[in-house]
């Protein structure tokens, strides 16, 4: 991505309504010679970009910074934190020279082909791709749910950390600590999924498609088999024999392994809806011990990373509109679920910002730890 198209994916990636204080890069320089060296592979594709703005929201301390991407994204110049770096061929000898922390998000080959590479340097990967999740060896992490699955990572000591799917981090955001006081034994979740997860050029389609339809013309097709724009389909991950597509089934292991707990029922049904970024899921939770819901409130209200909307007078709740480019995962619709006897049961509605918890928010927060 050249710097003008970084730019323009930004705009893209940023709804007016709703956004994150932001504090211009001039006022403060994040190289600092205690810092570690980070690299940032896919520096280039959405996910990447966010990386960056969020490494400066959070004034994640570095003493170097390399970006690297493909072959042919090799050479080009970006711009960051009143400096230019260019663009690094990841395949190139020596990529990962000297770096402590490679935050990764350039898809599941990617991953499997260059971080092992990586960590033969002694770099922590932070692999935000599939490709390691289910490794036994491998932490599944989300910061504020199973901070202890990162105890035996070390800086200086090569390893790999997996960041969980979007999806699964944006709901168990919102439903691990109502997990921790009563223990879920079954979860049905619906997700409701943005363009965003497809990557900048599906936003961009949903934007074309949307003019063309309004236009009468016929809607470009080329990142779906179908309209996107006023539409909506089943995930456009494939369909495993057992009828559930590979997205849902992420939901389904992932939970298991962050919670530790095999038993834990989950079942998923993963939705495409043409909004451009932020996700949103309707959980029911079934519960081992009774859990009334303004116990629920009270317990949420104080949850790191969650913010309540709900309320019901005003018919106010979270939209995947508000929590676009915010950190924290916003929960609401906040009932007792009537199908369930003796307050076992919850019905909740969460909404998070894929890109930003959901993506490179959360790796950045794994990269905190290693620094603590």
């Amino acid at each position: 991505m050249q710097a003008a198209a970084a730019v323009r994916h930004a705009h893209l990636l940023a709804p007016s309504a709703g956004r994150s204080r932001r504090r211009p890069s001039t006022v403060r320089m994040a190289l600092r010679e205690d810092g570690p060296s980070v690299a940032i592979v896919g520096a280039t594709g959405a996910v990447g970009q966010e990386f960056l703005r969020v490494i400066t929201d959070r004034d994640f301390p570095y003493r170097s910074l390399r970006l690297l991407a493909s072959e042919r994204s090799a050479g080009k110049r970006l711009a960051f934190e009143d400096r230019e770096y260019t663009v690094q061929d990841l395949a190139a000898p020596g990529a990962f020279d000297g770096v402590d922390i490679a935050l990764f998000s350039a898809g599941g080959g990617v991953s499997r082909k260059f971080g092992p590479a990586a960590v033969a340097r002694g770099a922590v990967v932070v692999d935000n791709s599939s490709a390691f999740r289910m490794d036994p060896e491998v932490p599944l992490v989300i910061p504020e749910v199973n901070p202890e699955a990162m105890a035996n990572v070390r800086l200086g000591q090569g390893a790999i950390v997996a960041n969980p799917n979007c999806s699964t981090i944006i709901c168990l955001m919102a439903a691990t600590p109502l997990h921790r006081h009563a223990k879920v034994l079954r979860m049905v979740v619906s997700t409701y999924q943005a363009a965003s997860g497809a990557g900048a050029a599906a936003m961009e389609e949903l934007k074309l498609q949307t003019k063309e339809v309004l236009e009468g013309k016929a809607p470009t097709c080329n990142i779906f088999k179908q309209q996107y724009a006023f539409n909506i389909f089943s995930h456009n991950a494939p369909v495993l024999e057992n009828g559930y597509n590979e997205e849902e089934m992420k939901m389904v292991k992932e939970t298991r392994k962050i919670w530790n707990d095999k038993d834990v029922k989950v079942t998923a049904t993963c939705i495409r809806v043409p909004v451009m970024r932020a996700h949103a899921e309707s959980v029911n939770l079934q519960f081992e011990k009774a859990l009334d819901e303004d116990t629920a409130r009270e317990i949420l209200r104080a949850a790191p990373g969650v913010t309540i909307v709900d309320d019901r007078a005003a018919n106010r709740f979270p939209t995947p509109l508000e929590v676009s480019d915010k950190d924290d995962v916003a929960v609401g619709r906040i009932r007792q679920d009537l199908s369930q006897d003796d307050n076992r049961g919850l019905d909740i509605f969460v909404c998070g910002d894929q890109i930003r918890k959901g993506a490179a928010l959360n790796a950045v927060q794994i990269a905190e730890m290693l620094l603590k």
